[in-house]
C-alpha cells in the first residue's frame, strides 16, 4: 500500500486492531443472546453461514490455484473453525466471556512455547494458567466443568488454527482463502447446528444472526487486515494481548457480568502472560528466519502475516480466533 493510500485511512493502525478486537468481544458478547435460543451450534452454523456468504460477495475462492497438497489445510482449517466456533460458544454460555477468552488465549501461548523449545518459555502459559484459577476461583466450590472443559476445547482449537494457518498463509493472500475455510467451517457446524436450530428459525432470528456475523468474522477481518497493512504483525500481536481484558469489558457491560477482585488480578496476569507470549513469538521468527524484515518484508511474511489474521472468530483469534 503506498503512502498516499495509507493517508486515506484517518484512524491509526492500532485504533483499527482496537476496534477489531472490541467487534469481536461484542459478537461474542451479543451472541449469548441468540445462544439462548437456537443453541451453540446452531448460533455457530448461522453465524459461520451468512459470514461465508458475505465473503463470497466479495471474493471469488482460488480454487484454480488449490494445489492437491493444500487440501487437507484447508479442510483441517475449516474443520477447526466450525468446531472451535461450537465449543466457544457452548463455553460463553455456561461461564463469563473473560473467562472463556482467558482460558482460550492458553492455545497459542503454548503454541509460542513450544516454538522456542525452551523449558524456561512455558513461564507464560503457567502464569496464564494461574490467572485462569484466579478467573475460576475453584475454592468457592461452583466451577462450571463443562464451560471450563469447552473453553480448553477451544484453546486446542486456537493452537490448531495458528499451526495450520501458517501453510494456508503461505499459499494464499487476502480473502479468497478465507471464503473456502468459512465456507467449510459453517457446513461442519450444520451437522450439529441445523438440528438444534430447526423449529426455531423466524425472520427476526436471521437477521439478528446476519448482524452477529458482519460484528465477527468480516467486520474483524477487514480492520485487522488494514491495520497488518501500516504496521508490523509483531505490534499487532503486542496488542493482542489486550483481548482478554476486551472479554471482561465487554462482558460486564452486555451481560453484567461482574467480575471479582481475584478475578480481575486473574485477567492481569492473563494480559501479562500474553505480552510475553509475544516476545516469545517474536523470538522464534527471528530464530526461524534470521534476516530481519522491515515493514514491507517479503512476499512470504506478507502472505503469512494476513493469512494468521485472516479468520478473526478465533482471534489468533485467529479465524483468530
Amino acid at each position: 500500500m503506498t503512502e498516499r493510500a495509507r493517508s486515506t485511512v484517518p484512524v491509526p493502525p492500532w485504533g483499527l486492531a482496537l476496534a477489531a478486537m472490541l467487534s469481536v468481544q461484542l459478537g461474542s458478547a451479543l451472541s449469548v443472546n441468540l445462544i439462548a435460543t437456537v443453541g451453540p451450534a446452531g448460533t455457530a452454523w448461522l453465524r459461520l453461514s451468512l459470514g461465508a456468504l458475505i465473503f463470497l460477495l466479495f471474493a471469488r475462492p482460488p480454487v484454480r490455484a488449490v494445489r492437491p497438497r493444500d487440501v487437507p489445510a484447508l479442510l483441517g482449517l475449516g474443520i477447526t473453525t466450525g468446531l472451535q466456533t461450537i465449543v466457544f460458544l457452548a463455553a460463553i454460555e455456561r461461564i463469563p466471556l473473560g473467562t472463556a477468552v482467558a482460558i482460550e488465549f492458553l492455545g497459542p501461548l503454548t503454541v509460542a512455547a513450544m516454538r522456542t523449545h525452551s523449558a524456561r518459555a512455558l513461564t507464560w502459559p503457567i502464569l496464564a494458567l494461574c490467572g485462569v484459577v484466579l478467573l475460576t476461583e475453584p475454592w468457592h466450590g461452583e466451577v462450571n466443568a463443562a464451560g471450563i472443559g469447552f473453553a480448553a476445547l477451544a484453546a486446542v482449537g486456537w493452537a490448531a488454527y495458528i499451526l495450520l494457518t501458517q501453510w494456508i498463509g503461505d499459499r494464499f493472500t487476502g480473502i479468497g482463502a478465507l471464503s473456502i475455510v468459512v465456507t467449510i467451517g459453517a457446513a461442519v457446524s450444520a451437522i450439529v447446528g441445523i438440528p438444534q436450530a430447526s423449529g426455531h428459525l423466524t425472520p427476526g432470528i436471521i437477521a439478528t444472526a446476519a448482524g452477529l456475523a458482519i460484528l465477527l468474522p468480516v467486520l474483524p477481518f477487514a480492520l485487522e487486515l488494514l491495520a497488518l497493512r501500516q504496521m508490523t504483525p509483531a505490534a499487532f500481536g503486542t496488542l493482542m494481548a489486550l483481548e482478554p481484558a476486551f472479554g471482561v469489558l465487554l462482558g460486564l457491560l452486555v451481560l453484567h457480568q461482574q467480575p471479582a477482585v481475584f478475578q480481575l488480578v486473574g485477567i492481569l496476569l492473563v494480559v501479562f502472560a500474553q505480552h510475553g507470549g509475544q516476545r516469545l513469538t517474536r523470538a522464534a521468527d527471528r530464530i526461524e528466519a534470521p534476516s530481519a524484515l522491515d515493514r514491507t518484508g517479503s512476499a512470504t511474511d506478507r502472505n503469512r502475516a494476513e493469512g494468521a489474521q485472516a479468520c478473526p472468530l478465533f482471534n489468533p483469534d485467529p479465524a483468530r480466533r
